[in-house]
């Protein structure tokens, strides 16, 4: 039998949950939490802004350690004007998040800022994964 650490820390999400299916107790100890940040971003400086993310803000934030993976996502059908973008950043706990949050958010939305101060609108989440097909 894996343990917590074997099966959440090391493997794939979708380990955590087909390892569930074997022992219903488990699922409690393997949790995802995701910290999701929604970006409206005016057009005119979005090519910048998202090179700006992938090669900058993005591996800052990862190398804090306290994110195993990310997903950037496009908001389709967002009602508003400019580029809407979602950035989920997966975690197993909501210490880890603590962590960061108290230690380095600020910094990084500060950068951000800077950077393109009246140009975007930020909003954010923190979730938690309780079901995954």
């Amino acid at each position: 039998m894996l343990s917590v650490v074997e099966a959440c820390g090391r493997r794939p999400l979708r380990s955590c949950f087909d390892y569930a299916q074997h022992d219903a107790h488990f699922l409690y100890f393997c949790t995802m939490i995701v910290y999701n940040e929604t970006i409206i971003v005016e057009e005119s400086v979005y090519p910048e802004w998202i090179n700006w993310i992938k090669e900058v803000h993005i591996p800052a934030v990862m190398a804090t350690g306290y994110f195993t993976s990310y997903k950037i996502l496009n908001v389709i059908d967002s009602p508003n004007e400019g580029v809407t973008n979602c950035i989920q950043y997966y975690t197993d706990t909501t210490d880890k998040f603590n962590s960061f949050y108290s230690g380095h958010l600020h910094v990084l939305h500060a950068a951000h800022h800077q950077l393109y101060e009246n140009k975007y609108v930020l909003y954010n989440t923190l979730m938690e994964v309780i079901d995954e097909g």
